[in-house]
């Protein structure tokens, strides 16, 4: 049965009341917490991108796709980048292609299209005629990766399709598809069988009948391996008739390849490129084919070691198109051969490996070179000499996140490809910036979890301690070498004790334990995997191809050590066994196994989180994502492992990657999805969707943060929900309509005393600036009041729906798009979040302006009201006469130290000034109103005890005021 929340009469339009009946599930109206609201922080740096197109007749004009962060435009060549694909239901995208003839239509593949053991996949083909101003959902969408497509130079309609399908498991849809009605039906024109998935397509640029494609037949298997599985089935391919019939190219390429990339030269199409990844059991080679006659023959050109490596995962190749032997080629750098592949020279690349994935060469200018890469986009209009920016794509790949207890506090976590990044969650100049995040010393795949007794230290990776104040990062592994006896994989969780914080576990086969911060360590568990796991039959075809047959073994994958009982710590591995001890400060802890029934091998425990209330709750997330189940895994135990509760009702069908309880409502869970962030108001009884503003991207991991929820998306960075506090009274009060606010911090909107950052510079988002205050209404109300009292009863503030805006600012000298829109109190039904910006009343005044500390549509006018005093306030929300009160308490910024004497000398001498301008604005006396005007900004421009000057300039101001008298 479930109980809903609805509309009732008891208190005009603000109360929402419960169903009478018996309630088994809560299903809370996602209307009650719609004005919630997701703020991206950082960091400010690319992530995995591999699919690129430009617009030949329209140079500045790109479009990139992050692998797991949605598709991006730019029209200024790669300045600034904008999200055109947020409203969609994945943001896994591996392909792009911009009809040539028509560059309004753009097609787009989702899945990454490779194969690699950290991929999402995605859902068919979408297609956009405007743009990317909107798209629809085309078909094959069980195909899951879509590795490239290719649209007729003529006909916008006729396109192409690479269907590399399921990245761990056999997929009916695999193969290569034709569309001659712009994706309205598809006809697979190119099949072997479920085993073997088209990878590669490329359409003669003269003859549209004409087309390439390449076949590739891999596996990825659910235990971390260095590369795909592969059996025989890969091939390069032609067709003469449009693509109806096929022959293998065989002449010069090796009998038994990989995965191969493609590409006709546009002056002679008689020259084709081919590179392909021969098999040789983990050898680098890879190697350069090109032809004179159109495929018929292929001569090996090149094989050095610099492009031998990675062809199963980097390699994409192009050719200019106005000199059939300059050609590109993509790897850990990008190459460019002038002489038809014999020889190479890197044009961009670094140490540690940018590894590039596409490049696109404008057809109508070939100075105009793109690239994708596991760093992001950068474009070079100069042919190579110069390259744009990927410190402008807010597209980080995170696997997990934590945070610190400082105020501000530190998120951090493991970026792919990159390294690892803390991001600060407030910035000083009213947003993150540039400024406000810095590495944090760990492997890009990794844990980064702050030292809870030492600020500023971090341990990350496998094991790496970080010190912050002297960007130094030390190597404190326990495995200091390479070892039979322990076995690591790219994630390896990291915990702290929550009653002995010097204790620190890692997990690799075993639980490590460390009480010096890594100088040294001991094994406090046997091995904890399987020790014979069986091989899936999702892998059973390319099992030939495993050198060590199937004898992988596992590695721990989870550690949650009890909030509730001293020495209780559970343990996940990634081969589907969950463990306990509750003797974990013992010196040889005793282990249980108490796997749920339903977990078999290869069955990924993702996270575990151990209950803040109750030592024997604990909720485990399960990705069977490797054995080719999309389905969402979420199991619950009281009984510290007896029994099992699998809780899944209402979650999408996505691979669950973290479940969390909150702090405070043990009813209320979050969970981390594959498509989202998902929520429970019932203990796991029903899940319903949290995503709100969030883009739809993969969610690897989720902590609740006082009163935030912080997330780490694979594909956009660092994600904060600000003040969750209206979930926790919805999880336990059907009446509620005005809810408790939380704690609010008098902190500055900015203490930026510089000329502001230029709207172009990538920027995250600041909390709001203020008391958030958040009501809800059952029906539309005529009128809404928010009052704010001190504790004297004085009225400091009070907003109403019927507050007229503001007049534009006269003589503006600056762009309007600085300024923060006004808001009132929303009168319509649901829910409503307004910020209280802690501030008295703004004065009469007769100059108005936007001030230095400006951010981009969020800068308020000056003068501003007097920053109100700490301490308790009354909140009053009036509906249709009905009156609501509540208590909020303001505290102060804790890295201020100034005594509360000259906060209240500060204090009273900034209302001494407000009153000041508003006796004086509008009379002859224009000169003392803007002396004041500027005094106030003197006297509140810090938290600090105003000097003697200052009071004597109020003084001498008032009596001013007093001489010369309003007229």
């Amino acid at each position: 049965m479930y109980r809903r929340l609805f509309a009732a009469a008891t208190f005009g339009a603000l109360v929402f009341s419960a169903s009478p009946a018996r309630a088994e599930v809560t299903v809370v109206s996602p209307g009650l917490y719609q004005e919630l609201h997701w703020r991206f922080i950082g960091p400010m740096r690319g992530g995995r991108t591999v699919a690129i197109d430009g617009v030949a007749n329209e140079p500045n004009v790109f479009y990139i796709a992050a692998v797991n962060g949605g598709i991006w435009k730019t029209q200024d060549a790669g300045r600034t980048w904008v999200p055109i694909f947020d409203g969609q239901s994945t943001a896994s995208i591996g392909a792009l292609a911009v009809a040539p003839s028509d560059p309004r239509i753009i097609y787009a593949g989702s899945g990454e299209g490779l194969q690699r053991p950290d991929l999402s996949v995605g859902n068919g083909i979408y297609k956009s005629s405007d743009g990317g101003a909107t798209w629809t959902h085309l078909g094959l969408r069980d195909g899951q990766q879509i590795g490239s497509m290719a649209v007729d130079r003529t006909n916008p309609n006729r396109l192409f399709v690479a269907v590399l399908g399921h990245p761990y498991g056999p997929n009916a849809e695999r193969g290569l598809y034709r569309s001659l009605d712009g994706g309205a039906t598809f006809t697979r024109v190119l099949f072997v069988n479920d085993n073997v998935g088209a990878f590669a397509v490329a359409i003669d640029p003269r003859d549209s009948n004409v087309v390439y494609a390449t076949l590739w037949a891999a596996r990825q298997a659910p235990w971390e391996i260095g590369a795909s599985f592969e059996i025989a089935g890969s091939g390069v391919f032609k067709s003469t008739d449009g693509g109806t019939t096929w022959a293998q190219l065989r002449d010069g390429i090796p009998a038994r390849i990989g995965r191969s990339e493609i590409a006709v030269a546009p002056s002679n199409p008689q020259i084709v490129y081919v590179y392909a990844d021969v098999e040789a059991k983990g050898d680098d080679s890879g190697a350069l084919y090109r032809s004179t006659d159109a495929g018929a023959r292929f001569a090996r050109v090149n094989d050095g070691d610099e492009i031998a490596q990675r062809g199963d995962d980097l390699v994409s190749i192009a050719v200019d198109p106005s000199d059939a032997n300059t050609v590109y080629l993509t790897n850990t750098s990008t190459y460019r051969s002038s002489d038809g592949g014999h020889t190479f020279v890197a044009i961009k690349g670094a140490p540690g490996g940018d590894d590039y994935h596409t490049v696109w060469i404008n057809p109508q200018n070939p100075n105009i070179v793109a690239l994708a890469s596991d760093q992001g986009a950068t474009i070079s209009v100069d042919r190579g000499a110069t390259w744009s920016s990927w410190y402008n794509q807010p597209t980080a790949q995170i696997f997990h996140v934590n945070a610190d207890q400082r105020f501000p506090y530190w998120v951090c976590g493991g970026q792919q490809e990159s390294g690892s990044a803390c991001v600060v969650s407030r910035g000083e100049w009213g947003e993150t910036t540039e400024r406000d995040w810095h590495t944090a010393g760990a492997q890009e795949y990794g844990y980064v979890v702050p030292d809870p007794l030492h600020s500023g230290i971090f341990f990350g990776g496998k094991v790496e301690k970080f010190d912050e104040r002297t960007g130094q990062a030390q190597e404190v592994s326990p495995i200091a070498l390479p070892s039979k006896r322990y076995r690591v994989i790219r994630t390896e969780p990291i915990a702290f004790d929550h009653f002995d914080r010097r204790r620190l576990y890692f997990g690799a086969n075993v639980v490590f334990l460390t009480t010096n911060g890594g100088m040294s360590w001991r094994a406090i568990s046997p091995d904890l995997t399987r020790a014979h796991p069986a091989v899936p039959s999702a892998i059973a075809a390319f099992e030939p191809d495993d050198p060590q047959r199937g004898t992988h073994r596992g590695v721990v994958y989870a550690l949650a050590p009890s909030y509730a009982r001293r020495g209780t710590v559970w343990a996940g591995t990634d081969d589907g066994l969950v463990w306990i001890t509750r003797n974990a400060f013992a010196g040889a802890p005793q282990w249980k196994n108490i796997t749920p029934p339903q977990s078999t091998p290869w069955s990924k425990i993702a996270q575990i989180d151990a209950s803040r209330f109750d030592d024997n709750t604990a909720f485990v997330a399960v990705n069977r994502f490797r054995l080719d189940d999309l389905r969402p895994y979420v199991f619950i135990t009281h009984d510290g492992g007896a029994n099992w509760t699998l809780a899944v009702n209402g979650l999408p069908n996505a691979p669950v990657n973290a479940v969390r309880q909150d702090p405070v409502e043990p009813r209320l869970l979050y969970a981390a999805t594959e498509n989202g962030v998902a929520t429970s108001f019932d203990g796991g009884g029903h899940w319903q969707p949290l995503q709100l503003n969030l883009p739809r991207t993969s969610v690897r991991d989720l902590i609740v943060h006082g009163n935030d929820v912080v997330v780490a998306t694979h594909g956009r960075g660092f994600w904060i929900l600000d003040d969750v506090e209206p979930l926790r009274e919805l999880a336990t009060n059907a009446h509620v309509s005005f809810f408790q606010p939380a704690l609010a911090y008098r902190v500055r909107r900015s203490v930026n005393t510089d000329t502001p950052l230029p709207p172009e510079e990538p920027t995250g988002e600041n909390p709001p600036d203020g008391a958030i205050l958040d009501y809800a209404l059952a029906s539309p109300a005529q009128r809404v009041t928010i009052s704010i009292f001190d504790s004297t009863g004085r009225l400091v503030r009070r907003y109403s729906s019927a507050d007229a805006a503001p007049a534009r600012i006269p003589h503006l000298d600056k762009p309007a798009y600085w300024e923060r829109p006004f808001t009132r109190p929303a009168t319509g039904a649901g829910m409503h979040r307004f910020v209280w910006d802690l501030r008295e009343t703004a004065p009469h005044s007769l100059q108005q302006d936007l001030p230095i500390s400006a951010v981009p549509h969020r800068t308020p006018r000056v003068p501003e009201g007097p920053l109100v005093l700490p301490g308790r306030y009354a909140v009053a929300l009036e509906v249709g006469g009905r009156r609501m009160e509540r208590t909020l308490t303001v505290a102060m910024d804790p890295r201020v130290r100034i005594s509360r004497t000259a906060l209240v000398e500060q204090y009273g001498l900034a209302m001494r000034l407000v009153g000041i301008m508003n006796s004086t604005a509008g009379s002859s006396s224009r000169r003392i109103t803007d002396q004041a005007a500027a005094l106030l900004d003197t006297v509140e421009g810090a938290d600090a005890a105003p000097t003697r000057q200052a009071a004597e300039a109020v003084r001498s101001l008032e009596g001013q005021e007093s001489a010369n008298p309003k007229r």
